[in-house]
């Protein structure tokens, strides 16, 4: 039976880097949706249009993540998972599609956040703001990101 892994965590919290690691460990395939974002939209962080366009790129994922797991091939989410409810309706579109379920939280010290963060963002504009598959972030963003953000219960981890 495959699984839909779900990373959830804040932005700098080592998501995607343990992704990678987990897509090894499964033979999973791995949706980024960031990478595909930044292609197609650009790094358009701060811009009207930006939760639209990252809304766009998680639907078309999840169209292809379900038919992968119709073909017993598991899925890694790294598309955050900040919300509770969120969370439970991946695990209900899972339960539908016959699939296991597991999250994968990164639990990372707020202060912490902020050191990834800048070494991130440093790193970023070396390369150039559209050479990049990571977006820019401000401290008011992540700011912003650390209240609107609900940690899994416990319940959610079994």
């Amino acid at each position: 039976m495959a699984t839909l892994h779900l990373m959830v965590g804040l932005p700098c919290s080592g998501k995607t880097t343990r992704a990678k690691q987990l897509e090894k460990k499964y033979n999973a395939l791995l949706l980024s949706p960031d990478i595909w974002h930044i292609k197609l939209f650009g790094n358009d962080m701060g811009k009207a249009e930006h939760e639209k366009n990252h809304s766009a790129v998680e639907a078309i994922m999840w169209d292809h993540a379900a038919r992968v797991l119709r073909l017993g091939v598991d899925v890694i989410l790294d598309f955050g998972f900040w919300g509770k409810g969120e969370r439970e309706n991946f695990r209900e579109r899972a339960k539908k599609l016959g699939a296991d379920f597991k999250i994968h939280y990164m639990d990372v010290p707020v202060n912490e956040l902020y050191k990834r963060m800048e070494k991130r963002n440093k790193a970023a504009l070396k390369k150039g703001r559209e050479n990049n598959d990571v977006f820019i972030l401000t401290k008011e963003d992540m700011d912003s990101y650390i209240k609107l953000f609900q940690p899994p219960a416990p319940d959610e981890l079994a």
